[in-house]
């Protein structure tokens, strides 16, 4: 993974100083709320309902085994002991006192983090496929070109404030895991017919109040030339991207107000100014970016008798198969798998990790995975570099830790918002319903027969928890008052993206678990053999399960 410099660390370092200077400045009276605003916002820091939450960047999921002490760290003595996965591979801190915001940061920057550019109206952390690097069907491996981005969006002097937030993701595979689709910027990585590496250019999606699917304006531009048509996209927008009203701001609505092909035109008009300019990639830039992911020390293993011990394992520990089939990925390394750290347990916030946790984290990636973690976007966390040989053992040390919940990609692995228990924004609870659904779905033979399904539940029209691009998405919503819940079908964030439907009417909370219940019931009556949820959905359509659950609910 990539190392600061002796440049990023002075960059770093006096950031913190110049924040530590205008938090003081701020508590003394002498910056007013609108003043300090923009300034904290840049640094990470919101005010929630309950107290501050920073937010700290974590570059396309990559974490280091001394990073998760220090966040370890962090939570036992600046917060309440632990913190939280976000959907855009981040850590948050839910409760740190305002005043000590700045020794925060100050600790961070001795382990290379940061919470710069983490919200705010600026080019945000750049997000990534959890299994970069290390999967089998990838075409190149993204970080690099996130690393180069990551250096190009930071501090960029045009691009400080811009009329909206702005998130880019980058995918090099086959198969979508970064949700490149819904993103302002997604980024795929091709190859053309000489083999020549390039990118496919995707603009305007996005989430939130007005979501929408990205536009395709570039189906292969070279990467040389990626930073530049990235300044062109990035300029025209912040030109022409309105200011007087923040819901109608993102770029989705510029390129729907202009459409993707006038959109598209202005960035080609730009980008002739800057095309083999001095932002233009050298091979010698790509190889320095590249050498920052260096291969691990991969041995050569006999991968054939490890799966064979592996299948023996298997059959004499049905609890063990259970966890190997759903939580375990393979590796393009023969010998070597990727293993899922579920943050899920029923009864435990989605995504939220403790401070001994963190350690003990630390502590299996020490041991079995190179020092090395990542974050995903459904809220888990991944190793990427785990020997087939000690799967068994490193089962046998999860499972007491609570990381072992062999339910990756079930009902129950449900990407949830922090909702309205800690966010001032959110119209409704989201933690409450997602343990009342997982609850409903207790029984996983049952979970494992009902197959691959993403449920997403966001608090509020912001869409944090993903709703939209959810299977079954659920979104909080306030009526006069009091807490109600929608129900949308059909969305889908992978590479065969889909917008969902709103299925009817809202919910009261306590109805929640069995109109989930419901859906399901009505999915497994009308499924054809080998069907997944949205299979079935995508084949019959949003009638039968609207008139199934309006009838239960009259």
């Amino acid at each position: 993974m990539y190392k600061y410099d002796e440049y990023d660390q002075k960059i770093v370092r006096e950031r913190v100083a110049q924040f530590r200077g205008q938090t003081e400045r701020y508590l003394a009276g002498e910056l007013k709320d609108e003043e300090f605003l923009p300034l904290r916002l840049q640094n990470g820091l919101y005010i929630q309902r309950l107290a501050p939450m920073l937010r700290v960047n974590v570059p396309y999921g990559m974490l280091n085994t001394t990073q998760l002490r220090k966040l370890a760290h962090i939570a036992r003595h600046y917060d309440k002991g632990y913190c939280h996965v976000s959907t855009r591979q981040n850590i948050q801190f839910n409760w740190p006192e305002l005043a000590e915001v700045p020794d925060i940061l100050a600790e961070l920057a001795e382990v290379e983090m940061h919470a710069t550019q983490s919200s705010g109206s600026c080019i945000r952390n750049v997000t990534s496929d959890q299994f970069a690097g290390i999967s089998s069907d990838e075409i190149v491996d993204p970080r690099p070109y996130c690393e180069i981005i990551r250096q190009w969006s930071t501090f960029h002097p045009e691009f400080a404030f811009l009329p909206r937030k702005f998130k880019i993701a980058v995918t090099g595979a086959a198969s979508d895991r970064a949700a490149v689709q819904v993103h302002d910027i997604g980024l795929e990585i091709v190859k053309n017919e000489a083999g020549e590496v390039g990118f496919k250019v995707l603009v305007g999606g996005g989430l939130g109040r007005t979501p929408v699917i990205g536009s395709v304006i570039n189906e292969f531009l070279p990467e040389k030339h990626i930073l530049s048509y990235l300044d062109a996209i990035v300029r025209i927008y912040n030109q022409l991207g309105r200011r007087d009203n923040k819901y109608k701001a993102r770029i989705k609505i510029l390129v729907k107000a202009m459409g993707a092909d006038k959109f598209a035109e202005k960035v080609e008009a730009e980008f002739a100014h800057l095309k083999d300019g001095p932002t233009t990639l050298t091979q010698e830039e790509i190889d320095r970016a590249s050498a920052a992911f260096p291969e691990p020390a991969y041995e050569q293993l006999d991968a054939a008798s490890a799966q064979a011990t592996l299948d023996q394992q298997s059959s004499e520990n049905p609890a063990f198969a259970k966890w190997l089939n759903r939580n375990v990925r393979e590796h393009r390394v023969a010998g070597y798998a990727a293993v899922n750290l579920s943050l899920k347990p029923t009864g435990v916030a989605p995504g939220d990790v403790t401070d001994s946790q963190l350690e003990a984290i630390a502590d299996l990636a020490d041991k079995f995975s190179f020092g090395e973690v990542r974050t995903t976007h459904e809220q888990n966390m991944v190793l990427g570099d785990v020997r087939k040989d000690e799967l068994f053992e490193f089962w046998q040390a999860a499972k007491p830790l609570g990381f072992a919940t062999p339910n990756i990609g079930t009902l129950t692995d449900l990407i949830c918002c922090p909702g309205g228990d800690f966010c001032s924004l959110a119209n409704a609870k989201s933690i409450p319903i997602a343990e009342s659904i997982q609850r409903q779905f207790d029984d996983l033979d049952y979970l494992y027969d009902i197959g691959d399904l993403d449920l997403n539940i966001s608090g509020c029209m912001n869409a944090c928890g993903h709703h939209h691009v959810g299977h079954i998405g659920i979104l909080g919503v306030d009526k006069k008052g009091e807490e109600f819940y929608q129900v949308q079908l059909g969305g889908n964030a992978g590479t065969e993206t889909s917008l969902g439907k709103v299925l009817g009417p809202a919910f009261g909370a306590e109805e929640m678990p069995q109109v989930v219940q419901t859906l399901i019931d009505v999915y497994v009556d009308k499924r054809v053999e080998g069907e997944q949820f949205i299979d079935t959905y995508n084949r019959i359509g949003i009638a039968p399960f609207k008139e199934q659950v309006y009838a239960k609910a009259d």
